[in-house]
């Protein structure tokens, strides 16, 4: 069940839930994806812009392609705005920025990897939102760029992995509980911002906070775990 958050005759404003694909998958085509679970309802849907299996979040379709041209132009411009929450280990900073240049399939995970000669120019800014217990932290990500695991990789470089992402960083032993509330990966796309195509009006679309995120954060501030 995907939750709608708006749609009009132009857009489709969805809150995906982590384990959809935004795509058809690579190697398994039959497995279902956002379009051919909403297509049966809505129609015709365009993609304009993926968020990785396990993110949950804000995710816009185009219901036209005229409508998905003006979009992917907001995104080549930059004009879209997001904000994603993300659960990582260590006391964060109030706020952080990092710039590091990324290179896509940068490793043979095929992960995104800081290349300073060969990567892409990319930025995310973050802001704390609380401390948690054990040296936690909920973050606030505004990335500037758009790279696959942009936001992943840049915590991961800066030394704040997210909590339960298997291919950036293993769970400590000690946290093994975690992994029972939680998963995947600890990242929810929060809010998106940007000028609707036809009525040229700025529009806010947020959305809510899954459970198990919102379980986990319980769990870690009412959880003594052993050092």
């Amino acid at each position: 069940m995907i939750q709608i958050i708006f749609e009009d005759e132009n857009l489709l404003v969805i809150n995906k839930p982590a384990g959809v694909h935004s795509i058809v998958d690579g190697y398994d085509p039959s497995i279902p994806h956002v379009r051919t679970i909403l297509e049966p309802d809505f129609g015709k849907l365009w993609i304009v812009h993926r968020l990785d299996k396990d993110t949950s979040g804000v995710m816009v379709l185009a219901r036209s392609a005229k409508v998905h041209k003006i979009l992917n132009e907001q995104f080549s411009h930059r004009e879209i705005k997001k904000q994603y929450l993300a659960l990582v280990w260590g006391e964060f900073p109030e706020k952080l920025s990092n710039s590091h240049q990324l290179k896509l399939n940068g490793d043979r995970r095929h992960r995104t990897v800081m290349n300073e000669l060969e990567g892409k120019s990319a930025q995310t800014d973050f802001i704390l939102q609380e401390f948690l217990p054990d040296h936690a932290s909920l973050v606030a990500a505004f990335p500037h760029t758009g790279y696959t695991h942009q936001i992943r990789a840049h915590l991961l470089s800066a030394g704040y992995p997210i909590l339960c992402d298997p291919l950036y960083y293993s769970i400590e032993s000690r946290y093994f509980s975690l992994t029972l509330l939680l998963k995947r990966t600890a990242l929810h796309a929060r809010l998106i911002t940007f000028q609707h195509p036809i009525s040229l009006d700025q529009v806010t679309f947020t959305a809510e906070i899954p459970k198990d995120i919102l379980e986990t954060i319980e769990f870690l501030k009412k959880t003594e775990h052993p050092k």
